[in-house]
């Protein structure tokens, strides 16, 4: 047992950690593992592979990306900057290197091949983009003398044009969602705002009308007349046939006929065997992370912690909410998997880091080790006033 007297790293670590976000990512991974065991065999089968290949590599994903999740909730917050500065070096010049070299799939490069195991680079951005763009809208409360605001402007497009390239709508509008829920929590005019969303609406528009994949989507999400719907339809067959109990575990039958059940389509699985009660204690879990996280970040007296805390948590419940809807059909199809519990090492390593890095900025620290971070120091005051100002 550990207790508050003991003053080792461990010792701190515990005490200082959002323990309820620790323990649902925890029952997340136990979970994912779990519907991986109900939903992978089938499609190893298919492939003419090893009945438990898929569950296998799972588990050992599971077990790496849960070590790094815990050893990166260990940095302070300048660790936390100076990791995701190196990982989005790293991973940006990974994401060009794609549009060159990396494996093209149904007309996109968004993967690069290694010897037993497929990278995207685009996963490894999307943790470090958050952290960056919290860190620079941050430090426009902090540094007047810094162009903060310039930096963040900047790294918007620097993603999003190779993203757009690869090309990779989803992940796009993912990162520029986050990027806009940081510009608005930056207390930045509404007028910004309605700009930003105007633009989107173009974006939007744009890519509908000069990409084909995105036309075609959006186009059978409207009118099912318009082409193949057989992924969303089957879908949707899962819940229906699962009813609120479900059929059993393994027992399902629409999964061996859906392609991506073990991936994008996790969630139909679930609802197919499990049932919807499942599904909604599934959804009831995601809630909880993003609600908890807010409020933790909101809480945080640290402005980079603060942003960082709700651009980490905006990063994993968009990526959730994207996943279920499709699943559910309310969305236009768009390939993004469910956070640890959809199969995949890239999708793995992103939710890890993601994961890891908020329990970072969301653990409790004290309140000089903060002013000493932002420079600043208590003065005398008359009592009641509770003023800082700058050492």
């Amino acid at each position: 047992m550990v207790t508050r007297a003991e003053r080792t790293t461990f010792g701190e670590w515990w005490w200082t950690i959002d323990r309820w976000l620790l323990f649902s990512f925890v029952a997340l991974m136990v979970s994912g593992f779990l519907f991986g065991l109900a939903a992978y065999p089938p499609v190893a089968n298919k492939l003419g592979l090893p009945t438990f290949h898929f569950v296998n590599k799972q588990a050992f994903f599971l077990v790496v990306c849960g070590a790094l999740m815990v050893t990166l909730s260990f940095l302070d917050p300048r660790q936390v900057r100076r990791f995701a500065l190196l990982l989005f070096m790293v991973g940006m010049t990974l994401v060009v290197f794609t549009l060159f070299f990396g494996a093209e799939v149904k007309g996109a490069r968004r993967w690069i091949n290694l010897p037993g195991f497929s990278l995207q680079p685009s996963e490894l951005v999307k943790p470090a983009f958050a952290v960056l763009a919290a860190w620079a809208f941050s430090e426009r409360q902090t540094r007047k003398d810094m162009p903060s605001l310039a930096v963040a402007f900047l790294l918007l497009p620097l993603v999003v044009v190779p993203l757009i390239r690869q090309p990779d709508l989803g992940q796009t509008i993912l990162v520029a969602t986050v990027w806009c829920g940081l510009f608005f929590l930056a207390g930045l005019h509404f007028l910004w705002v309605v700009g930003l969303a105007g633009g989107g609406v173009v974006g939007l528009f744009a890519a509908y009308r000069f990409l084909p994949h995105v036309t075609d989507r959006i186009d059978r999400f409207l009118n099912k007349g318009n082409g193949d719907t057989f992924q969303t339809d089957m879908a949707l067959d899962s819940f229906v046939s699962g009813g609120w109990f479900g059929r059993g575990p393994g027992e399902g039958v629409v999964k061996r006929s859906l392609p991506d059940s073990h991936t994008d389509f996790l969630f139909s699985v679930i609802g197919e065997e499990f049932g919807a009660i499942t599904c909604i204690l599934v959804v009831t879990v995601f809630a909880f992370i993003v609600v908890r996280g807010m409020i933790s970040a909101r809480a945080n007296s640290d402005p980079f912690c603060r942003m960082t805390g709700a651009a980490l948590v905006m990063l994993f419940g968009l990526q959730s909410f994207i996943n279920m809807a499709v699943n559910l059909n309310l969305i236009p199809p768009k390939g993004m998997t469910l956070p640890f519990l959809s199969y995949g090492g890239s999708s793995l390593l992103s939710i890890a880091i993601t994961t890891g890095l908020l329990l970072a900025v969301t653990r409790k620290r004290p309140k000089a080790a903060i002013m000493e971070r932002m420079n600043i120091a208590e003065t005398p005051y008359p009592p009641g006033t509770g003023r800082l100002s700058h050492a």
